[in-house]
């Protein structure tokens, strides 16, 4: 960790990070993480300055070690519906309702926190700073990560498992070839200008 935290008075305290806001593909995915201090997990980082290697041994020790741990998401009809911003707020909410233990409080990544029935605060550059947010954003990534895996064996002329979803000039150039897939976020400007000259 970075930058020092102090933490707030309280015993059962989850972190929740999200990843997936700026692809123009799939679900924004939320995860919420308790640690068990018993049992600590070493070498959490911004799961986006960790080796995919890395990510998935800690994704294994996270799973395995953690007090609870849940996954949330708002698919991509939620993000198109609802906008990214309040999906995002959503998929969060799905991740700590989710956990088998409540937690007393919650640290968010970010500067806002969604309405939740306990105590929240919103840590910015919260995934280098506090460890159960790093390792939310750490169960976040690889799991969208591995979905983009997935839905590049249905479509692998999009290269989803190369660029994950986002806007990299492969993918505009195939979404312009190929049209938009069931999975593409039509709210978003490209997909919509896309869909507008089909």
């Amino acid at each position: 960790m970075t930058e020092s935290f102090i933490y707030p008075a309280a015993t059962l305290i989850a972190g929740v990070d999200e990843v997936g806001r700026g692809p123009l593909v799939g679900a924004v995915v939320t995860a919420a993480v308790i640690l068990d201090p018993a049992r600590p997990v070493l070498g959490l980082a911004d799961s986006k300055k960790l080796s995919e290697k890395r990510r998935e041994a800690l994704y294994e020790e996270i799973t395995r070690y953690a007090l609870a741990w849940s996954v949330g998401r708002a698919e991509a009809s939620e993000i198109d519906s609802i906008n990214i911003y309040q999906a995002t707020l959503l998929a969060m909410q799905r991740a700590v309702a989710a956990l088998a233990v409540v937690p007393d409080f919650v640290l968010v990544d970010g500067n806002r926190c969604p309405l939740l029935p306990m105590p929240s605060q919103a840590i910015v550059k919260g995934d280098s700073r506090v460890a159960e947010i790093s390792a939310a954003s750490i169960i976040a990534k690889v799991t969208r990560d591995r979905e983009m895996a997935a839905l590049h064996l249905q479509f692998p002329e999009y290269g989803f498992a190369q660029h994950k979803g986002y806007p990299t000039a492969f993918h505009l150039e195939k979404l312009a070839l190929h049209g938009a897939t069931v999975h593409h976020r039509r709210s978003f400007a490209p997909v919509r200008r896309v869909l507008e000259l089909a």
